[in-house]
């Protein structure tokens, strides 16, 4: 017959505590892992984050001013030389304008000649408003170049020893609805001679730069990777505003309105404009401070994990050792429970094998105890090797067809003898309509006996033990009553562990192995049925136990 293995009660508790212990500690271990792969400190990502913000905007300076030159470098090499005449130089200034819209109006100022030519944009020639804004621009300019141009130029040759051909100017015109910007880049057109004092300027278009190269340059930015920044999965926006007025001026994407995380003025190619950048609907310290709750969250989850499992191991600690001592008590029981038959047995066949005794009543009598004492014995190392059994997980039962009625009978008429001469009334109550069932006979006998021995050591005065078998819902009872000292209600289930032993007195001073009432358990349960306990103490007991009529044929194996 095969058999399946099952799982003890020491494996039981073993795998609890890896469960209570291990579990968590694993889980703490990973997340700590976890944790130190992708963030040491929240401040440490905050700082990380606000220095890649940095970095961004350092790159979109850059990025502006290499755009910029890029867009006068062939505007400065076409430029004309203010030896020509006066005409060319205005048609030469118009052509350029022509093939690049994005300046407003271009300008040459020679000082030595005191001669300042200057065209607007000729794409905006019908445009009235247009061109008298961009007039009174240049005349702005015109004066400001007469004025600087000694020093302009003096800085343009310094910076082309660095290889850089190219000064801007930038601010701002204060208008009725709205700011206007402004943008100049001046360099030294190409031919002139290092002792003349020559000048050529182009204006960027405000509307070019509002509405095309700097929205073009954020993007730009923005989709470019720059590190982890650009990896998260709420992107960062931009903004540029005048850099005394925190009104936008040009944005990308959402911008909320918060305040900026970075903010960087431009130095180089446009002055007075300054790049700010955030993420959308959330701000850095905002993302410090979730993922700080967060981790407190999985911290303090994990946390009541692991004091779960302590409690578990402190629990199951704790039951082990009160296991200990009940086998402990268990084997100081067990060893009187040995001790006391056997005397009886030795003393009494001694007597006999001496031939001291003078009357035949006296031999049946010593023959009868030795006989009750032997059956006392193999009823107790019946029950200790029942639970041996039980606890390893190899117990095997062997059902059968059986009339419960006739065995019910018959163990109860080997054990009547006994129960009359401990003064007990005695009362059998068997349903004449029991139906053949499915039982292990000496299992079922045992239970029996089990109840009816615990019925005579715990009763005080009211001496009487009720036996009944009868049919009820599709079950056989199978029910053994009392009238000894009862059993307190939070102690109903506790009877049924091995080795406990209730808390009354009387308990105490008669001793038992403590396992009686459990193998009466696992017999029923092995039968699938159970033990059901009705008492209160000083009001006697009732076991009743229910095998269902109807249960399939068993294997023979033992539940655990």
């Amino acid at each position: 017959m095969s058999k399946k293995w099952r799982l003890t009660e020491r494996t039981r508790t073993l795998l609890t505590l890896e469960f209570a212990i291990v579990l968590p500690a694993a889980a703490l271990l990973g997340f700590s892992i976890w944790n130190l792969k992708h963030i040491q400190r929240s401040e440490a990502v905050e700082a990380a984050i606000r220095r890649d913000f940095a970095q961004v905007l350092y790159v979109a300076e850059k990025k502006s001013w290499h755009k910029a030159n890029d867009l006068i470098t062939p505007v400065r090499k076409a430029f004309p030389d203010s030896e020509e005449d006066h005409v060319l130089i205005k048609d030469k200034l118009k052509d350029i304008l022509i093939d690049h819209p994005e300046f407003a109006y271009a300008l040459i100022y020679d000082k030595q000649k005191n001669l300042l030519v200057s065209r607007g944009q000729p794409g905006h020639d019908d445009d009235e408003e247009f061109c008298a804004i961009e007039q009174e621009s240049i005349n702005a300019i015109s004066s400001w170049l007469r004025a600087e141009a000694s020093t302009l130029t003096a800085r343009v040759r310094a910076m082309q020893k660095e290889d850089e051909f190219v000064a801007f100017e930038g601010g701002w015109v204060l208008g009725e609805n709205q700011h206007t910007y402004w943008n100049v880049a001046y360099f030294i057109p190409p031919g002139v001679s290092k002792d003349r004092v020559v000048l050529g300027a182009v204006a960027f278009d405000s509307s070019y730069l509002r509405e095309t190269f700097l929205p073009a340059l954020m993007k730009d930015v923005l989709t470019s990777k720059n590190g982890v920044l650009m990896a998260e999965e709420n992107p960062p926006v931009m903004m540029i505003h005048p850099s005394k007025d925190p009104t936008p001026w040009v944005m990308s994407g959402n911008w909320d309105g918060a305040k900026a995380e970075a903010e960087r003025t431009f130095e180089w190619a446009f002055p007075n404009l300054t790049m700010a950048i955030k993420y959308q609907g959330v701000t850095v310290a905002d993302m410090g401070s979730r993922f700080a709750r967060n981790n407190y969250i999985i911290l303090g989850a994990l946390s009541v994990f692991m004091i779960g499992g302590i409690w578990l191991t402190y629990r199951n600690i704790s039951r082990e050792m009160n296991l200990a001592r009940l086998k402990s008590d268990f084997v100081a029981n067990v060893s009187h429970e040995l001790r006391t038959p056997l005397a009886l047995i030795r003393l009494y066949a001694e007597t006999l094998e001496l031939g001291r005794l003078s009357s035949q009543e006296k031999y049946q009598e010593y023959f009868r105890i030795i006989r009750e004492e032997s059956e006392r014995l193999t009823a107790l190392i019946n029950n200790i090797l029942d639970f041996s059994r039980i606890d390893a997980g190899r117990k095997e039962y062997e059902f059968q067809e059986t009339n419960l009625a006739e065995l019910v009978h018959s163990t109860l008429e080997s054990y009547r003898f006994q129960i009359q001469q401990n003064g007990f009334g005695f009362e059998e109550n068997i349903s004449p309509d029991i139906p053949p069932v499915r039982v292990d006979r000496e299992a079922i006998a045992r239970s029996l006996l089990n109840l009816v021995n615990n019925a005579l050591k715990y009763s005080k005065d009211q001496k009487y033990i009720g036996v009944s078998l009868y049919r009820v819902n599709g079950s056989v009872n199978l029910e053994v009553r009392d009238r000894g000292i009862g059993i307190a209600a939070s102690e109903h289930e506790k009877i049924f562990e091995k080795f406990y032993r209730c808390g009354d007195p009387l308990v105490h001073n008669v001793k038992g192995s403590g396992l009686g009432l459990s193998l009466v358990r696992h017999i029923a349960r092995a039968h699938g049925g159970e033990v059901l306990v009705e008492s209160s103490p000083d009001k006697g007991s009732k076991f009743t136990i229910a095998l269902p009529l109807d249960h399939p044929s068993q294997t023979g194996e033992a539940i655990a």
